[in-house]
């Protein structure tokens, strides 16, 4: 059969459960939301199966997953309903989102390497970026004799950077998603920032020779902190593509539907900065911990991150 005859032939019940859900669950018998969505997600098996183009896989994933939230949300709350959508959930929607998490990877790594490069070995550079007093601050904050790294002398205590930290990381995570509203171009252009102005901060502090310090407080935080980033500007991709490419829905409900999709991720994303913010105050900029111990617990932390998104978790 081809993607043509399968389109025609289930075509209408799709189009059925995709006006139910844009009316409430409530607009149709309760067996036959049920019997629309099990059929939905046999169609989606066999698209994947037979290798049907990619706008109608989508199409049914996005129609089995807004169904999946009205069938189970009735009866999964609390603490469980909340482990679930993070353990289970978040990553496996991340996997699902692989190609937009890719291609946010590379917005924002490549020009961090390219920059972070460039302006080690000509690190008056960075003066095109930042002013002096800036760069300058910057270079004083990973000096071996401050006596909390990666913080100016000037800023507070552990719990103070803990708040500051929140919300810098959520701040940054937030623009890269909710610009990708528009048409994804706002999501590029924080991740390209983001990762051209973080890369130089990096090579201007390992020029000055302080990468001994630099680089053992960045290691443990970064794990949780960039892999957020990522996420969230992935999510912001894959928002933008909706509303670029609508496909079949209007844009308002393409939107509609990507926003569904998307906030799980966002949701795990939140935690994960939440994490990354308390290493940041409490163990990164500690001076008193060896380098040694910090890169030896990023080890662990950066295999636990890749052991949680790569594997695929039972069904509850």
């Amino acid at each position: 059969m081809t993607p043509f005859e399968f389109e025609a032939a289930h075509g209408a019940a799709w189009q059925e459960l995709e006006q139910a859900l844009s009316r409430g669950e409530r607009a149709l018998d309760p067996e036959r939301f049920l019997r629309l969505y099990r059929s939905a997600c046999e169609h989606l098996a066999l698209a994947k199966s037979r290798g049907y183009p990619t706008d109608l896989i989508d199409r049914l994933s996005i129609l089995t997953a807004s169904a999946h939230q009205i069938i189970y949300r009735q009866n999964d709350y609390g603490a469980r309903r909340i482990a679930r959508a993070l353990l289970e959930e978040f990553p496996a929607e991340v996997r699902a989102q692989r190609r937009y998490v890719a291609l946010a990877a590379a917005l924002l790594f490549v020009p961090a390497l390219v920059l972070g490069f460039i302006i080690h070995h000509r690190p008056e550079i960075i003066l095109s970026i930042v002013d002096s007093t800036t760069a300058q601050q910057f270079a004083q904050m990973y000096s071996p004799d401050n006596p909390a790294i990666g913080r100016a002398r000037s800023m507070g205590g552990n719990w103070m950077m803990f708040g500051y930290y929140i919300l810098n990381n959520i701040s940054i995570a937030f623009q890269c998603y909710v610009t990708g509203v528009l048409f994804g171009l706002g999501s590029l252009f924080f991740l390209l920032y983001n990762g051209a102005f973080s890369g130089a901060i990096a090579g201007y502090i390992t020029s000055a020779g302080y990468g001994g310090t630099f680089f053992p407080f960045i290691a443990t935080h970064s794990a949780f902190e960039l892999t957020a980033i990522v996420l969230a500007g992935g999510a912001g991709l894959k928002v933008g593509h909706a509303v670029l490419l609508p496909g079949r829905l209007t844009r308002t409900a393409s939107l509609a539907a990507a926003a569904r999709r998307t906030g799980i991720v966002i949701a795990g994303c939140g935690v994960m900065l939440l994490i990354a913010a308390a290493l940041e105050a409490f163990w990164s900029s500690a001076a008193w911990v060896a380098p040694q111990a910090k890169y030896a617990f990023a080890a662990c932390c950066w295999t636990l991150v890749a052991f949680f998104f790569l594997r695929t978790p039972h069904a509850a």
